[in-house]
């Protein structure tokens, strides 16, 4: 199995909430898209492992990816050490996307900006031929990260996901262990009813950027190439 896109990302259901519209919108343009959880979210306050199993199962039907895998690192344990990060190298190997997309390298959780550290490190680690991983060394062509978590940081682009966004709220929706809380969590888990008003807020605000309905953040590392300034998108005045 190959992809030309994989998406990594800590826990069942970040993928689907930070990058699920885009994710949509490439398996639309015809490429093949994987997910790789790193765990399985079994210290979350609600649902278990066995439970987020099957929705994430669900949840990659809806998304259309054609390959979702769990590593089984400890939730809420994801560590910057060799051994995670040849874990995920060697999947990287395995599966040879062009394109990897992590979670942004700061945030509220530990596991979250965690794993966009160790993915990183994994891309390039993935390329060294002596390393002690099976198969051809290769090295994603492009990481870009994924900001939903991080609203204060400036996206280096947004991708419209105008026609993918009421998609990505049905794959949201799979991971239904995760609504419907208690009136007291409601500030970490909103309920089924306010995550359609939330999503669609912080959507509409991405959006708003590049001048469309809605809109999904992403950050890069390095400076993008333009051959034609006439044709640049996002009008300026």
């Amino acid at each position: 199995m190959e992809v030309d896109i994989l998406a990594i990302a800590a826990h069942p259901d970040d993928v689907e909430i930070t990058c699920g519209g885009t994710v949509i919108k490439m398996v639309e343009a015809g490429y093949r898209v994987g997910i790789l959880d790193l765990t399985a979210g079994e210290t979350g306050t609600r649902g278990s492992a066995a439970l987020r199993k099957k929705e994430a199962r669900r949840a990659a039907q809806t998304l259309g990816v054609v390959y979702r895998e769990n590593l089984h690192i400890p939730d809420a344990g994801v560590e910057n050490t060799r051994a995670n990060k040849l874990k995920i190298a060697q999947k990287i190997r395995n599966l040879r996307p062009r394109t990897v997309i992590l979670p942004y390298w700061q945030g509220r959780h530990p596991d979250h900006y965690t794993t966009g550290r160790i993915g990183y490190e994994a891309c390039f680690l993935a390329g060294l031929a002596k390393l002690p991983l099976k198969g051809k060394p290769h090295r994603p062509f492009k990481i870009i990260y994924a900001s939903q978590y991080v609203p204060t940081v400036r996206p280096t682009f947004v991708v419209d996901i105008t026609e993918q966004f009421d998609r990505k709220l049905k794959a949201i929706f799979c991971f239904a262990s995760q609504f419907s809380p208690p009136k007291e969590m409601q500030n970490l888990f909103p309920s089924r009813a306010d995550i359609h008003a939330r999503m669609g807020s912080e959507a509409r605000h991405f959006g708003h950027m590049i001048g469309v309905r809605y809109g999904e953040p992403f950050v890069t590392r390095e400076t993008a190439a333009v051959d034609d300034i006439v044709k640049m998108p996002v009008k300026s005045v």
